[in-house]
């Protein structure tokens, strides 16, 4: 089993070869066959430029896969991956017309790309299935042993039985039965959960693991996510780790600044159809107030008025502010719609454009809560280092009724490691987990906020 570990990803790697292969071919196709003879009867079949124009699409094709995970085939379920090479077969196939319509300086007709996009469905999802066969006959779910400290691993252990398909908890140990039980039981399992153990404790155990060749899983610390951030200093024989503790620098809050303007004055033109629509549906409702504003939380502890669409009855938070339960009776059947979408959250493109959000951030976390959370875990004010977002790490990766700290160690991996590109990626996944209706699972009935 062991030898055929280290094909694992050679596997993989040529199965994405091969599907990004038949996709580049079946648009070289559509370009030669229709495209290509429209615009220059006279050129050469092979010319390079026509190759240029094969390339662009073959990269903007591994561009959108790449950055929704439609290659991540034996990581993600089978139903994410599908989905991912949907959305991004899509998004591919939108930037290749506009590029077939550039070359041509002119409107194409569309419906052979509409035939490509359909086509390509018809290959490479029962493509990504196969493969997906393959990979769970040669590499069957992993037996774990689960070692945990003070608190119950049974949180943890519950969602990593959600992936059956890739993981098998097989057993338990507490920490403190003593390194060397530890280390005899950790020998029968080919991979180790550390959860949320002192790193005192952790780090002899991890050490042993990385001797013996075994996969480890842990739950990072607090500190073990500001580390990712730290710039390596190599100024003498010494290394160091510099952890500057600033949020972004002035140069990414300017260019995050100028991406929001832009972004957030073409989201308006773009979406206003919508705003209206959704607008008078809420009205007709129920004659109540269209918008619903609330005070919240952005970057530095200021306070703001964000801009929702109402999806509660009005009389919703008469006993105070809490966060929408599971199968919410507050909800009105045009706010489960919207909400379940997203699309509530679509006039907080004003407060975008008007500087108190920014389109990726921690979600912004009413005061009153905050404190709450604030007082089980002081360091839940680290995600006040950035503007708050429409969306963001926690809102792609997370849930809506994420524990607060899950949710603080989300948003401080999206301070700690801040990239242009990754707020790119984020933003382009923001348009997946509208089809991922576990995003949306509110609190259960007996929580008034996420702590449990």
């Amino acid at each position: 089993m062991r030898k055929r570990e280290q094909y694992k990803h050679l596997l993989n790697l040529t199965a994405n070869f091969m599907m990004l292969a038949m996709e580049a071919a079946m648009f070289a196709y559509t370009w030669y066959i229709i495209y290509y003879p429209t615009l220059a009867k006279a050129n050469r079949p092979w010319h390079r430029g026509n190759w240029a124009v094969i390339g662009i699409y073959v990269l903007i094709m591994y561009f959108f896969t790449r950055t929704f995970g439609g290659y991540r085939i034996g990581y993600l379920r089978i139903t994410d991956v599908c989905l991912s090479q949907i959305l991004s077969i899509f998004c591919a196939n939108v930037v290749g017309y506009l590029q077939v319509c550039l070359v041509a300086n002119d409107y194409m007709p569309a419906h052979p790309m509409i035939m490509l996009t359909f086509t390509e469905y018809l290959v490479i999802l029962p493509g990504v299935y196969l493969v997906r066969f393959v990979y769970t006959r040669l590499y069957p779910p992993k037996k774990m042993i689960v070692i945990y400290g003070k608190r119950s691993p049974d949180e943890l252990i519950q969602k990593i039985n959600s992936r059956k398909d890739k993981y098998n908890v097989c057993a338990t140990a507490s920490v403190y039965l003593g390194y060397e039980e530890l280390y005899t039981r950790i020998l029968e399992y080919e991979a180790v959960v550390l959860c949320d153990l002192p790193t005192s404790m952790r780090n002899p155990i991890l050490k042993f693991c990385f001797d013996q060749n075994k996969r480890t899983y842990i739950t990072p610390k607090i500190s073990d996510i500001i580390l990712t951030g730290t710039e390596s200093i190599h100024l003498f024989d010494s290394p160091l780790m510099l952890s500057r503790n600033h949020g972004l620098t002035i140069e990414q809050r300017f260019v995050k600044r100028a991406m929001d303007i832009v972004l957030s004055l073409i989201a308006i033109v773009i979406s206003s159809p919508v705003l209206l629509l959704i607008g008078m549906c809420i009205k007709l409702y129920d004659k109540g107030p269209v918008f619903y504003t609330q005070e919240r939380l952005t970057r530095g502890g200021e306070r703001f008025q964000i801009v929702k669409f109402r999806s509660m009855r009005i009389d919703s938070e008469q006993d105070g502010a809490q966060l929408a339960r599971k199968d919410d009776d507050r909800i009105t059947p045009v706010g489960r719609v919207i909400r379940q979408t997203h699309f509530d959250e679509l006039p907080q493109i004003f407060n975008i454009l008007k500087g108190e959000m920014s389109f990726v951030g921690p979600r912004p976390e009413r005061e009153s809560i905050a404190k709450e959370y604030e007082a089980v875990i002081p360091e839940f004010s680290f995600r006040l280092k950035v503007k708050a977002g429409l969306t963001g790490y926690a809102q792609i990766y997370g849930k809506y009724n994420t524990t607060p700290y899950d949710k603080l160690k989300l948003d401080l991996t999206y301070i700690e490691n801040y990239s242009f590109w990754l707020d790119l990626k984020l933003m382009l996944m923001t348009f997946k987990i509208i089809f991922q209706k576990e995003n949306t699972e509110g609190i259960d009935k007996k929580q008034r906020t996420a702590v449990k």
